[in-house]
C-alpha cells in the first residue's frame, strides 16, 4: 500500500475529522488499561485552541486525515518543574496529544509523525525535542525509547505524574 504522505497545520474545518482520531486514542488508551486521556481532556476545545495558537499538526495519506499532534517552541510551563533533569536548557519543541487513525495502528504512522516533529525542530534551528506521557502509556513510552529518546525525570500533569523525555537532535 503506497501512502501520499503530508504533514502541515491543521484549519478549524478539520476538528471535526481530527476529533475521531482522538476519540480512537482516548478509547484505546482506555482500553489497554491506561488513565491517561480519561478525564474529558482532550477535547474539540483543545483542538481548537491548538490550531488558534497555530500548534495544530495533522499527518494526511492523500486528503485523509491520518494522525494529529500539537507542536510548540518553549511552551510548556510544566517543565520547569521537572523532578529530575533535562539534558539540556536550551530552546525546545514539545508535543503533546499524539494520536493515529485507527485504520493506520501498525503501519508506523506514529514513528513517521516523529520524524516530521524532528524536521520541524530543525527547521527553526532547535536541537532539543521534549515530551511526556502517562506513566501506563505503553505504546507511547515503546515509541520514545525506539527512537532515542532519553527518559529525564517526572512532571505534573492536572496532579498526574508524566515521564519526561527529551531527545537532543544531531547537527
Amino acid at each position: 500500500m503506497t501512502m501520499n504522505l503530508d504533514f502541515k497545520k491543521a484549519v478549524a474545518a478539520q476538528i471535526p475529522e481530527i476529533w475521531i482520531i482522538l476519540k480512537q486514542a482516548i478509547a484505546r488508551r482506555k482500553a489497554d488499561g491506561s488513565q491517561q486521556w480519561q478525564d474529558g481532556y482532550p477535547n474539540p476545545e483543545v483542538i481548537l485552541n491548538d490550531i488558534n495558537k497555530a500548534a495544530g499538526y495533522i499527518l494526511l495519506d492523500g486528503e485523509i486525515i491520518i494522525g494529529y499532534t500539537a507542536i510548540l517552541i518553549n511552551d510548556e510551563p510544566e517543565y520547569e518543574n521537572i523532578q529530575g533533569k533535562w539534558l539540556s536548557d536550551s530552546d525546545f519543541v514539545v508535543f503533546h496529544r499524539v494520536a493515529i487513525a485507527q485504520e493506520y495502528l501498525g503501519k508506523r504512522i506514529a514513528k513517521i509523525l516523529m520524524q516530521e516533529i524532528e524536521k520541524f525542530a530543525a527547521v527553526h534551528s532547535i536541537k532539543s525535542i521534549k515530551a511526556d506521557t502517562s506513566f501506563d502509556n505503553q505504546a507511547m513510552i515503546a515509541i520514545f525509547e525506539k527512537l532515542h529518546y532519553v527518559y529525564c525525570g517526572e512532571v505534573y500533569f492536572r496532579g498526574s505524574p508524566r515521564r519526561a523525555y527529551e531527545k537532543i537532535l544531531k547537527a
